[in-house]
């Protein structure tokens, strides 16, 4: 241990209050190791060695995510890692690479217990470098909890709005085709002459069925119809007769109607002007797909933005706590529907107005719904119950799930920062400490109810905050 100082160990910035006596004895008890680059100093799942301190060299900190690797940080020349005094940490999550040539200063694990109980400043020293290191790794999760949050509402938004952006696209399209047909269709019609009295009524018919409610059939119902309708037009002789017995199926015509128009339609004129009721139809039916469509986009949108209320400032503010609740399950709809989950919803529609941070409420009902859908996920299906409810002075909030439980075991963990029992890269282990944090925030506690089959999470707080 020629070749190391107390001088050398002096110039790292947390250990130069550390009298030399101790410094010393770290030198004393401590092994230089020298590894080229591309080896590890530990990889997960190993024991955390005792602490160390890097005299040369760089090593990169990489924390499995998935099947990847993502780099939280490194250590160069002074930096001081592995396990350090009182931390409860005992096996390494991340992955230790050297990426230039290191030689650092081991110390064993074995006497970290000696070192805490004997060598005071020594210790003070280390454990202020595990505080600003619990500080960091906390600071990175959170924000790793946080994007990963939001990467799983960002694919069901993406799938969500994809489907009526696409039915938007598709039937702008087919519009267009539609709109192209009507000069000669026009032409066919007048060339009858047919009386004014007669076009009159036809569209009125027309007119009258467009602004009427469709009808409500069943599968049997619906083809009975349409084949009714088919045989009806054959009949007659008009062309097309699949395309426009199936439109006319959709408006909820009948063959007594059909029967009433060709009293109006002039001999010879039956396949121009049914072919011109066809595209009338085709259009209006077009047009509502696009403003369905295009509805479904802005409602979107909307939830998004009272999500997220990025139109308002922080701060408690007075709110429906069920518009944040609707606005979340609109979120996680497409979990929703691919998890094959009812959702009962049973609101105290008396609630008054709550006193509250809507935006961080959100995120309390984004991580419990979230959690309660993984839950169920193993069963293929599931029920999924939301209630609330006033008791006095504050609101209860009951989120219910019929997925596999809580196991006794881990029940009293299952709040603490960076427990979890989901697969690397699913789950940090924070969600349940930001709703934890973010409840207290609002004065409030939240309680859990496990049993398998059926799992309560319950948040209560004060209505007026």
């Amino acid at each position: 241990m020629d070749n190391l100082t107390v001088e050398r160990l002096r110039v790292i910035e947390n250990l130069k209050e550390v009298p030399d006596e101790e410094l010393q004895w770290l030198i004393d008890h401590g092994t230089i190791i020298k590894l080229p680059a591309g080896k590890y100093i530990f990889k997960p799942g190993d024991i955390l060695p005792g602490p160390f301190i890097i005299l040369f060299g760089k090593v990169r900190l990489c924390l499995p995510i998935g099947h990847e690797r993502q780099e939280v940080g490194t250590y160069e020349e002074n930096a001081i890692g592995g396990n350090l005094p009182f931390s409860r940490a005992k096996i390494a999550n991340l992955f230790t690479e050297v990426v230039e040539e290191l030689t650092y200063l081991q110390f064993p694990l074995e006497l970290l217990e000696q070192m805490t109980q004997t060598k005071f400043y020594l210790t003070q020293a280390l454990v202020h470098v595990m505080a600003n290191r619990i500080k960091d790794y906390t600071a990175f999760e959170q924000q790793t909890e946080k994007m990963m949050a939001l990467g799983k509402l960002s694919a069901g938004l993406a799938h969500e709005l994809n489907n009526p952006a696409a039915a938007v696209v598709r039937g702008a399209a087919a519009l267009a085709e539609n709109l192209k047909k009507a000069p000669n269709l026009f032409s066919q019609v007048i060339s009858f002459n047919i009386p004014s009295e007669d076009i009159a009524y036809v569209c009125s018919k027309i007119t009258a069925v467009s602004q009427t409610q469709k009808p409500v059939m069943t599968m049997m119902e619906r083809s009975s119809l349409e084949d009714d309708l088919f045989d009806w037009l054959e009949r007659e002789g008009v062309a097309d007769t699949s395309e426009t017995a199936e439109i006319l199926t959709d408006f909820g015509f009948g063959t007594n109607d059909l029967a009433a128009l060709l009293s109006h339609i002039p001999e010879g004129g039956v396949n121009a002007i049914f072919a011109w009721i066809n595209s009338n139809l085709v259009t209006e039916k077009i047009v509502n797909d696009i403003k369905d469509a295009s509805a479904r986009i802005s409602n979107l949108v909307g939830a998004v933005k009272n999500f997220t209320h990025m139109d308002q400032g922080h701060g408690k503010k007075k709110a429906d706590i069920h518009i944040g609740i609707r606005n979340t399950l609109i979120m996680l709809e497409h979990k929703i529907r691919n998890g094959n989950v009812n959702v009962i919803e049973k609101y105290d529609t008396e609630l008054p107005p709550v006193s509250a941070m809507i935006g961080e409420l959100n995120q309390v009902w984004t991580n419990l719904l979230d959690n309660a859908l993984d839950a169920m996920e193993p069963n293929g299906s599931g029920q999924l119950t939301i209630s609330t409810h006033r008791a006095g002075d504050c609101v209860h909030v009951t989120i219910s799930d019929n997925g596999t439980g809580i196991p006794e075991s881990i029940k009293g963990n299952i709040f603490n920062p960076f427990f979890t029992t989901k697969p690397i890269g699913k789950g940090t282990g924070l969600g349940l400490d930001v709703v934890m944090r973010i409840v207290k925030q609002h004065k409030g506690v939240v309680k859990v109810s496990s049993n398998p089959g059926k799992t309560d999470m319950i948040v209560e707080f004060p209505i007026e905050g």
